[in-house]
């Protein structure tokens, strides 16, 4: 068994470690959905009316949402890498013959599938709340890149965090910027509206392009601009998020 084959058969030991830790703890995957469904409730139905953003407030907030729900879902992956490190596991398998990319590799992957998850719930409700998208195959196939893309960039932003964190509880915390990060963008209100500084920081802000970007997929308007620019912020935050996690896991092992 060459090096690749054996990470990866490490990987997926570890991702069905990560998933039987889940359906005992379902409460994070049950927030990662309850979370974002009821702030769509909030958007839709109680402050919808006071937008005016051209189209219907619920084709115009579900990209938001999305967003938001892959933030929502993060917390527990800071924590649970935390846990690994600070309780002993990792030092257990420093002696054993397993890849050390197999742990962090896991943790990215099983935060992807339950945010994919969570994502499928909140977009189902909006269906039902009025969400009428106007794109093709394409255009589908364009939402499910940049959802993935987007996730993974920020799954390994996250293991950094757990990583850099000296407590569970504080892993928690350092997960909570992100979690906010959706609200100062153009997530629920076009970012010409916001004032001085803050509509600056939402233009400039790495989910903006990003939600843009969904916003054209599913209005069948797709724009390059954004698309190139959300592409970029993606790869970028992988990069940093893979090499700060791979240092603090070095450095702390």
């Amino acid at each position: 068994m060459n090096g690749v084959t054996a990470s990866l058969a490490d990987s997926a030991t570890m991702l069905r470690r990560n998933f039987r830790h889940s359906t005992r703890n379902p409460v994070a995957l049950f927030n990662a959905v309850v979370m974002p469904i009821v702030l769509m409730f909030l958007m839709v139905y109680i402050l919808g009316g006071a937008f005016d953003v051209g189209v219907g407030y619920a084709d115009y907030a579900t990209p938001g949402l999305i967003i938001t729900t892959v933030c929502y879902g993060i917390s527990p992956t800071a924590i649970a890498v935390n846990s690994d490190m600070t309780s002993g596991f990792i030092n257990r398998l420093r002696v054993m013959r397993v890849s050390r990319a197999a742990v962090l590799n896991a943790h990215v992957v099983a935060t992807m599938l339950r945010s994919l998850v969570a994502i499928a719930f909140v977009v189902g409700v909006a269906f039902l709340m009025g969400f009428r998208p106007s794109a093709g195959l394409p255009e589908w196939l364009g939402v499910i890149g940049i959802v993935v893309l987007t996730v993974v960039a920020i799954g390994w932003l996250t293991v950094a965090f757990g990583l850099a964190a000296k407590t569970p509880e504080s892993a928690g915390l350092a997960a909570v910027p992100l979690m906010l990060l959706p609200f100062l963008s153009s997530a629920f209100v076009p970012a010409g509206t916001m004032g001085p500084g803050a509509r600056q920081f939402a233009e400039y802000q790495p989910f903006t392009p990003i939600i843009e970007t969904l916003r054209g997929l599913l209005s069948g308007t797709p724009e390059a601009g954004p698309a190139v620019t959300a592409i970029a912020w993606c790869v970028g935050l992988t990069l940093v998020g893979y090499l700060w996690a791979r240092t603090s896991f070095t450095r702390r092992g």
